[in-house]
């Protein structure tokens, strides 16, 4: 799809408590015209018989993971196609999950940034949280090992365990903004 003035897309994707939120939240903020889409946000649309991406029945929770990445999916299309940068911010475990997304996203230049504070930065972080926003979440040590065997080699991997969000968001904006780090290749469908 071509797309009138350049939109592109930035995925922004760690483990939980890595500052997929913030940061996604500030590079959005720092573009001229950008949108970002949450996957929480996206996932919290369901009101009832929600099920945790890692929850049971293990099919259920799959089907709406990609419930989950064709709606970021539609949004991103709908925000591209009116001209808006879009940042997506979203888990994504593993290769897998990280080709289904892509394969929903429109066809526009895009990066892949994987905030990688580790594990304990990641608890910590999730600690110092205010109790109502905190996540339980006791898997990040496999969880790190499963995105690095998934997509190591592909998009640019960030270790924020000493920067603050902005200068995070500093480093993204010059780096896989200004300077095109962490491109991916969109696959065909």
């Amino acid at each position: 799809m071509a797309v009138e003035g350049g939109a592109r897309t930035w995925i922004i994707t760690g483990m939980p408590g890595a500052g997929k939120s913030t940061v996604s939240a500030g590079l959005a903020s720092a573009l001229p015209r950008a949108a970002r889409v949450a996957a929480d946000d996206v996932s919290r649309m369901i009101r009832s018989g929600a099920v945790w991406p890692l929850g049971h029945p293990a099919d259920e929770a799959a089907r709406q993971v990609a419930l989950y990445h064709r709606n970021i999916g539609a949004l991103t299309r709908n925000f591209v196609t009116a001209g808006f940068d879009t940042v997506v911010d979203c888990v994504l475990p593993d290769a897998h999950h990280l080709d289904h997304l892509l394969g929903v996203l429109p066809r526009v230049p895009t990066a892949l940034v994987v905030l990688a504070p580790g594990g304990a930065i990641c608890r910590a972080r999730n600690a110092a949280r205010p109790a109502a926003d905190r996540f339980e979440f006791d898997g990040h040590d496999a969880l790190d090992r499963s995105m690095r065997d998934g997509f190591r080699d592909r998009g640019w991997w960030v270790d924020t365990a000493s920067q603050s969000v902005d200068e995070t968001v500093r480093l993204v904006v010059g780096h896989a903004v200004v300077g095109d780090r962490g491109r991916i290749a969109m696959h065909a469908r």
